[in-house]
């Protein structure tokens, strides 16, 4: 009887002028940004266009703003296959493979070009983090988003480390953000982003640090009152997949999904240079203070303390570091 069933929709497909492999597949995206941010949009323009690009064989279905966890239950998702795919910091995927946080270091990259092509899939250095990814977590990077760079918000103006010193700042909950914080010269305080606006409202931490968008998306001007453009991370973030999942794609459709998300990786780099002027002229009109180093801010120091702790806390980032210097 099944078999019958089966057979008649098989034949029901090809009447239509399909082939069985024509039924869409769905994708379960999920990531923990909110809306208005840049994250966000390039989420929901890439969904539309991989289901253009392999013409109705895979749709996917984007979850923001953490509504599947947040980031380590996003990464356990994905790694499980209960999330076929998902994006933020590469740092996240350190608890993978540790060195992979190395594409979120501060102060790595000549530019904002410079780190999309070094972050690119088919880079060296991507590659060979890839390749453990895979091994150890059954997990694959097939894309990235330049999201902008980050800078350091706060109650006070903040010119050098030695305004954040032993202030409770927020740090991204993982290890390399703990890390650059005690670089910044300020005590770590993990905070997930959803607690964010109250923890700087209540003055569990003084200040955060994340590119224009976040601070203008989250609307952190209504408890934050300057800016620094301290600019220390280039803020790209990893799309990251369940490796069964991807292998079990046709193979053209994989091709499709790459060639969406690179397009798509350097629309995201003209969004974020074109809306950072036009972001900090909107932070002005809501309020905040902008410090530049026209204004005195010491970007040189923020650099020299942060490499360092970085470099003493860190120390197996170093031949990812040479080769993401190696990439023109």
């Amino acid at each position: 009887m099944f078999t019958k069933i089966g057979m008649g929709l098989a034949m029901a497909v090809l009447s239509l002028g399909l082939s069985t492999s024509a039924l869409a597949e769905t994708l379960r995206y999920a990531h923990v940004g909110a809306e208005g941010d840049l994250q966000t949009r390039y989420a929901s323009e890439a969904a539309q266009a991989i289901q253009e690009a392999t013409d109705g064989n895979i749709n996917v279905q984007v979850f923001p703003a953490s509504q599947l966890g947040g980031v380590a239950e996003m990464v356990d998702g994905v790694r499980m296959g209960s999330i076929d795919l998902g994006h933020h910091d590469f740092a996240s995927l350190a608890r993978v493979v540790p060195e992979a946080a190395v594409f979120n270091a501060p102060y790595i990259y000549r530019n904002a070009e410079h780190a999309l092509h070094a972050t690119a899939p088919d880079s060296p250095a991507v590659q060979k983090i890839n390749q453990q990814l895979i091994e150890k977590g059954g997990v694959r990077i097939i894309g990235r988003i330049y999201r902008g760079k980050r800078h350091i918000s706060s109650n006070f103006a903040v010119k050098s480390p030695d305004d954040l010193s032993r202030e409770p700042f927020r740090a991204v909950p993982l290890d390399l953000w703990v890390s650059m914080v005690k670089g910044f010269g300020a005590t770590p305080t993990p905070v997930a982003v959803s607690e964010l606006p109250t923890a700087l409202m209540t003055g569990l931490v003084v200040g955060q640090e994340n590119p224009l968008t976040m601070i203008n998306a989250n609307q952190l001007y209504e408890v934050q009152s300057h800016v620094s453009l301290t600019g220390h991370m280039d803020s790209v973030l990893a799309i990251f997949m369940n490796e069964r999942k991807w292998q079990s794609l046709e193979e053209s459709d994989r091709q499709a999904i790459e060639t969406v998300l690179d397009d798509k990786a350097e629309q995201s780099l003209q969004w974020a240079q074109t809306s950072e002027s036009e972001l900090i002229q909107t932070l002005q009109d809501k309020g905040m203070t902008i410090l530049g180093e026209e204004d005195g801010l010491d970007v040189a120091a923020f650099r020299d303390q942060v490499r360092a702790q970085i470099d003493k806390d860190f120390p197996d980032f170093k031949p990812y570091i040479e080769m993401i210097a190696e990439v023109e």
